[in-house]
């Protein structure tokens, strides 16, 4: 077998990269008296929501961002769990929060993300913030395929024309992904796949850059990927017990570039999110 070519997109070094440059932001906010603060709300006991939580929030405390945590229990009502979000759309020293996701089934998910103040949408995925991606208006942007696009530009990997794959469609990568990479400043030309698609394989092979993000362990294969393409897993699942990505470990043996997981996309997920809090604060102290 050949040896190991691709280059690392390494998402921890760029998380540090990021925050160094958001520290001397929060100080300048520390000097005008404006801490910037970051909610989570968190319904149940879900052990992978918790462990979510609690790196964001640690991130946060690096760069000198506050915590507001709401813990709640499982079986809180819808009116107690809107009560909770009317709560820190008014708390001044709340700038930025999210809904940690998914919530409990007898829970109404869309009418809560509906409820939150789009200026204080850390995650950029209520339905304004969505709806002013689509339109091109400045807003918060959804933290995953924002933290994408920022990995791949700090590591020189070239989006201006190049041909995009994205595989699965959910939300909170697949479906936004596109909307951001095909923006004039990115310039690429997207392909979105999913289950649905005929020849994954062929529309994989034309990509410059792949992003694998539908939660199917091992889905991508290493005669699907072109030599020399970046390749980023974006993909979750749980197989054995051990959290198992959307690419097959051989890939590396033919990318040009390609992001661990964990240790890729995720981090830059996180310093997006406290970048969209901290460009809140600054929104707040101009106001």
């Amino acid at each position: 077998m050949a040896a190991v070519t691709a280059k690392i997109l390494d998402g921890k070094a760029t998380k540090n990269a990021i925050f160094a440059e958001l520290r001397p932001r929060v100080a300048a906010l520390a000097e005008k008296g404006i801490t910037p603060g970051l909610g989570t709300v968190l319904v149940g006991d879900d052990p992978g929501s918790h462990s979510y939580v609690k790196m964001k929030h640690a991130d946060s405390a690096k760069i000198g961002v506050n915590s507001i945590r709401r813990d709640l229990p499982a079986d809180i009502s819808q009116e107690k769990l809107e009560a909770v979000i009317d709560e820190l759309n008014a708390d001044p020293a709340c700038h930025g929060y999210l809904v940690q996701l998914p919530l409990p089934k007898h829970l109404d998910a869309n009418r809560v993300l509906e409820r939150i103040d789009p200026e204080k949408d850390a995650d950029g995925l209520a339905p304004i913030s969505l709806g002013r991606l689509v339109l091109g208006e400045p807003g918060a942007l959804p933290c995953t395929p924002y933290g994408i696009i920022e990995l791949l530009k700090r590591h020189g990997v070239e989006l201006n024309g190049a041909q995009v794959t994205v595989v699965g469609r959910g939300i909170t990568v697949g479906r936004t992904l596109g909307l951001l990479l095909t923006r004039r400043s990115e310039n690429s030309t997207v392909t979105l796949c999913h289950t649905g698609t005929r020849d994954l394989a062929a529309e994989v092979r034309r990509a410059d850059v792949v992003i694998a993000a539908a939660g199917v362990p091992g889905i991508i294969k290493p005669d699907m990927v072109k030599p020399g393409a970046a390749v980023l897993d974006v993909g979750v699942s749980h197989v054995e017990g051990k959290l198992t990505g959307d690419v097959d470990p051989a890939v590396a043996e033919v990318a040009g570039w390609l992001s661990p997981n964990p240790g890729g996309v995720g981090p830059m997920t996180r310093a997006m999110l406290v970048t969209n809090v901290v460009e809140a604060a600054e929104r707040a102290a101009g106001r």
